[in-house]
């Protein structure tokens, strides 16, 4: 199997999740590369290399996002004269150049995509949902050898890309057993992007319901929620991929609020979710008037979700990123 690196963006919890998904199916030895903070237990046969942050600015030097980081339109970030930038690639550049990489997965970065194939290696490359018809994503998955595509078959977003493969959502439940049945009146809410008052004028404007929420503060954070994601009747999430993954593996009953992301990802995520009738879509969050009728038309849902592609779908990723370099 030989040895793979692998990138993950710093932004959210959503990219680590993936990897640990996708990690077990896998088999040899992976380099993480990332800014996030190193997990306190990792993988067997998995290292964890620390990169500085993109954003890192040491005293004197210039702002990153005032140093033309796109290079006139044909990258995402590459700016001038920025020393945590160079430091960032170069950790990556010496590990490379330390040993053999059979393959790279990039979960995402237009930048790290084209500079490990610069230095010989053979990449895959996550895509996300949206328009990802600019130069930058279209020079990063001309490149690569796989372009990763976390969501189900026929799903695909934009122009055709050579070497889409559409796995399925990638679940960190896939393979669980659902063992709990709803119990009436419960609201899961799931993440941030509400706020306390919203969430206290929506159960106020639904008497006889139960509203709780797992996630988006320290206090709130639920390490497993599967139980949660059982017991609740209707869950309300935003259309993130992994959030929808999950729904997806619960088989359950949801509202979902696309939240604004570059690109409109999730609004893209929001309108298959709609075409295939898998879940409430709302554009934003409702009023609180609104709710009623919300609910019960999440409730009246027979939704299949197994046209989301979930069961298997974290082995199919890892057995495409191992035929690459094989």
């Amino acid at each position: 199997m030989g040895l793979t690196g692998w990138y993950l963006h710093h932004h959210g919890a959503g990219h680590v999740t993936r990897f640990h998904a996708v990690r077990p199916h896998l088999p040899g030895e992976v380099v993480v590369f990332s800014s996030l903070p190193r997990p306190g237990t990792l993988p067997p046969a998995t290292t964890w290399v620390s990169l500085t942050p993109d954003n890192d600015r040491p005293p004197g030097d210039r702002d990153p996002a005032g140093a033309d980081p796109t290079v006139g339109g044909l990258l995402h970030w590459a700016p001038l004269g920025h020393a945590g930038h160079a430091r960032r690639l170069a950790a990556i550049a010496s590990a490379i150049a330390d040993r053999h990489f059979d393959r790279f997965v990039v979960d995402v970065s237009v930048e790290v995509a084209i500079f490990v194939r610069l230095l010989g290696v053979p990449t895959v490359v996550v895509t996300q949902p949206g328009d990802r018809s600019d130069t930058p994503h279209r020079l990063a998955y001309a490149s690569a050898s796989r372009v990763l595509a976390p969501w189900p078959a026929g799903a695909h977003h934009g122009p055709a890309t050579p070497g889409l493969v559409e796995v399925g959502g990638i679940s960190r439940f896939d393979g669980r057993t659902r063992d709990i049945e709803p119990d009436p009146g419960t609201v899961l809410v799931l993440g941030g992007g509400v706020t306390e008052n919203d969430l206290a004028a929506a159960a106020a404007a639904t008497p006889g319901t139960r509203w709780q929420r797992a996630g988006g503060t320290a206090s709130t954070w639920i390490a497993d929620p599967w139980e949660a994601l059982q017991r609740a009747e209707v869950i309300v999430a935003a259309a993130g991929q992994n959030s929808v993954a999950d729904l997806a593996a619960a088989g359950a009953r949801a509202v979902i609020v696309p939240q604004p992301r570059p690109f409109g990802e999730q609004v893209a995520t929001g309108r298959i979710l709609t075409d295939r009738r898998l879940a409430v879509v709302e554009p934003a969050w409702p009023g609180a008037a609104v709710w009623p009728s919300v609910l019960d038309r999440a409730r009246g849902l027979r939704t299949d979700w197994s046209q989301w592609g979930v069961t298997g779908a974290a082995r199919r990723a890892a057995d495409t990123i191992a035929q690459v370099g094989a």
